[in-house]
């Protein structure tokens, strides 16, 4: 890719799910992305506490897109076949959620992806997650 890979992925992603939710990435390469997003209303439950779809859309993206800047020559895509999070903590509104994304497989047919999302405000781990992608190829 062109340019600055998270700056490319900050302007595909506006009008969709992760602009809606105004998801920010300050590194997006081969291996690796970091996110975060300042807690809003729009990222609440109506039970007042951080709905865990917001956090899912934040490592799941960073995967993702990490994923794209990670794959085999010859790929067209990928796709999520597994994702996991296990659940530790929350934020508030006006409380900053971050992550960060690692590659632990990168096979020619799967990724493995690590992450993590940490509320910087308390530092604070809320989540750990795990998930698998399979790579897609022209047919």
């Amino acid at each position: 890719m062109e340019g600055n890979v998270a700056e490319v992925f900050a302007a595909r992603q506006e009008g969709m799910l992760p602009g809606e939710l105004g998801l920010e990435w300050s590194v997006v390469e081969n291996g690796r992305a970091e996110g975060r997003f300042r807690a809003t209303k729009r990222h609440m439950a109506p039970n007042g506490f951080l709905h865990a779809a917001s956090v899912i859309a934040l490592v799941d993206s960073a995967c993702g897109y990490a994923c794209m800047a990670s794959a085999p020559e010859g790929a067209s895509g990928f796709t999520t076949i597994e994702l996991k999070a296990n659940y530790l903590g929350t934020a508030k509104e006006g409380e900053v959620v971050a992550c960060q994304a690692r590659l632990v497989h990168g096979g020619r047919m799967t990724q493995v992806w690590d992450a993590e999302a940490i509320n910087e405000t308390t530092g604070k781990t809320m989540a750990l997650f795990r998930c698998t992608q399979m790579i897609l190829y022209p047919r």
